[in-house]
């Protein structure tokens, strides 16, 4: 099999793994990135290794048996810098999902993890749930269920990855902007044109406009969503996932750093605008943990809050039930990759690996 000579454009988590995944296959492999690694999305998410639980309500089972059994190779692989969490999900009287669909939804989840299973999940009625979580408010609190999931430093860990494909032997260009690409295995970086055998698009939020730019076609579009946080100089034993009572959306709020850090909204956005949280995304985060907690925040008590662009594939009018899949797409030696998520990356960069290889034989 001929080793291919391969460019990836992108710096972020997938760009990333798919340029060790190769590197690890013998492929003499250069990254090009626009600006610093890990600097832009890869670096501003929830901070979870998550199945997403959520993504049961709309079917994607395959989506999170995958995202599980990654969760469990990022724990093993990087110690250091990922852990299990355990995770509350309160219930109270007004809860606009009912306890029996929350248990079917958990015995699921558990199930699609097999063996990769952190805890398995259990009920604590109210008392007990209030010892082990006193910061929660108990008017109408009937208890809550009690399951894992796995928590990373997302910018670390994507350094950490980046370093291994460094170790692998691939060549890594920071403030390397890719002005154009070709279907023919061309790019165009600070004015000069160079020629690969295979050129991956993993550009996350701007892989499309590069498309566009080159007067490439594609088959599939991108749906841009802004997802912010806030931190607070509190901290959490265990972190909650919550309900919002109205849009029924799911937020957390999780110990990180010694802080506590509430996410996340989906707005949608270009990339034109800039990538900051709004002053209605910072009060809706706030009535998402005044609703559950005794001590009610301000924004003047976030001592922080960021912001990254999720480039998920246009599949729905709401951003919440867009898929969090992803999507791979060729044309002659050029492929380009749409949405995935941080979990899967990995799983992302292997199916690419294979196109490659298999395409170079």
């Amino acid at each position: 099999m001929k080793r291919a000579r391969t460019a990836v454009v992108g710096g972020g988590i997938n760009g990333v793994m798919i340029a060790w995944a190769l590197a690890q296959s013998g492929h003499q492999v250069e990254l090009f990135e626009r600006n610093t690694l890990i600097g832009a999305t890869s670096a501003a998410s929830t901070k979870l290794l998550h199945g997403g639980l959520r993504y049961l309500e709309h079917g994607r089972f395959g989506l999170v048996r995958e995202a599980l059994r990654e969760r469990a190779w990022w724990l093993e692989a990087a110690p250091h810098l990922t852990r299990p969490i355990e995770l509350i999900f309160p219930l109270y009287r007004n809860s606009p999902r009912p306890r029996p669909l929350i248990k079917a939804g958990l015995l699921l989840y558990d199930a699609l993890a097999g063996s990769n299973r952190l805890g398995r999940h259990h009920w604590l009625a109210r008392v007990e749930l209030l010892e082990l979580a006193p910061q929660l408010k108990d008017d109408g609190l009937a208890g809550g269920f009690i399951f894992y999931d796995g928590q990373m430093d997302d910018r670390a860990l994507g350094l950490w990855a980046a370093d291994q494909v460094r170790r692998s032997g691939a060549l890594i260009h920071e403030r390397a902007p890719v002005e154009h690409l070709s279907p023919e295995g061309t790019l165009t970086v600070h004015g000069e044109r160079l020629r690969f055998d295979r050129v991956i698009n993993a550009a996350g939020p701007w892989a499309k406009r590069l498309l566009d730019a080159s007067g490439i076609a594609s088959r599939h579009d991108l749906d841009l969503v802004r997802g912010s946080h806030l931190l607070f100089d509190v901290s959490l034993d265990r972190g909650c996932l919550l309900q919002r009572a109205d849009d029924k959306r799911i937020c957390f709020a999780l110990p990180y750093k010694n802080a506590t850090l509430v996410g996340t909204t989906e707005v949608r956005q270009t990339l034109d605008e800039p990538v900051v949280c709004s002053d209605y995304e910072a009060d809706y985060l706030l009535s998402v943990y005044n609703q559950y907690f005794r001590e009610s925040k301000s924004t003047a008590d976030a001592k922080a809050c960021f912001s990254g662009l999720r480039p998920l594939i246009r599949s729905h009018s709401e951003p919440g039930r867009a898929s969090r899949e992803y999507a791979i797409e060729q044309q002659d030696r050029l492929i380009t990759v749409f949405g995935g998520k941080w979990t899967t990356s990995r799983a992302l960069a292997q199916k690419v690996c294979e196109r490659v290889s298999n395409s170079s034989r």
